[in-house]
C-alpha cells in the first residue's frame, strides 16, 4: 500500500433521530463501531456522540469508497443491536450521513469535538457543518 493520511469526520443519526442510543448500549455500540472501523484497515480517532447521533473521526485508507465504508459501518453496528443485544425496540439508523475531510493539523480539534459530543450540545456550542447529514 502507497502511503496516505486522509481524515474525515463522519456523522449520521438514527432513523427519525429517535433517541435510541441509550447509556446501556453506548459503549458496546462504539466498540462495535470501532471493531468494524478496523476491519477496513482504518484508524479510529474518536467515537461520540448523543442519544440519536454518531460522530466518528476516522482515517480511511483510499482503497475503500467512504459509501461503502460508512454503510458497512452502519450496518454492522445496526446488526449487533438488533441480533445481539435484547432490547425492547428495533434500531435503525437513517440512510443519509455527512462527512467532511480535514487535515492533520485539525485532529487534536476533531478528536475533541467528538469526545465532547454531550458537553457541546449541553452547551448549545455545536458547529452547524459537523452537525450536518442532509444537503
Amino acid at each position: 500500500m502507497s502511503y496516505w493520511q486522509l481524515y474525515y469526520h463522519f456523522v449520521w443519526t438514527t432513523k427519525d433521530r429517535l433517541p435510541l442510543i441509550i447509556p446501556e448500549i453506548e459503549a458496546r455500540l462504539y466498540a462495535v463501531i470501532a471493531s468494524k472501523v478496523h476491519e477496513f484497515d482504518a484508524v479510529v480517532f474518536a467515537i461520540g456522540g448523543m442519544e440519536e447521533h454518531i460522530h466518528l473521526a476516522t482515517a480511511v485508507p483510499p482503497k475503500h469508497s467512504l459509501s461503502t465504508f460508512i454503510g458497512q459501518v452502519k450496518g454492522a453496528s445496526s446488526h449487533f443491536v438488533n441480533h445481539e443485544l435484547n432490547l425492547p425496540f428495533s434500531f435503525y439508523w437513517q440512510s443519509e450521513y455527512g462527512v467532511m475531510s480535514f487535515a492533520k493539523r485539525s485532529l487534536p480539534d476533531i478528536v475533541r469535538y467528538v469526545k465532547n459530543q454531550k458537553e457541546i450540545h449541553r452547551k448549545r456550542q455545536m458547529i452547524s457543518d459537523f452537525e450536518r447529514v442532509e444537503p
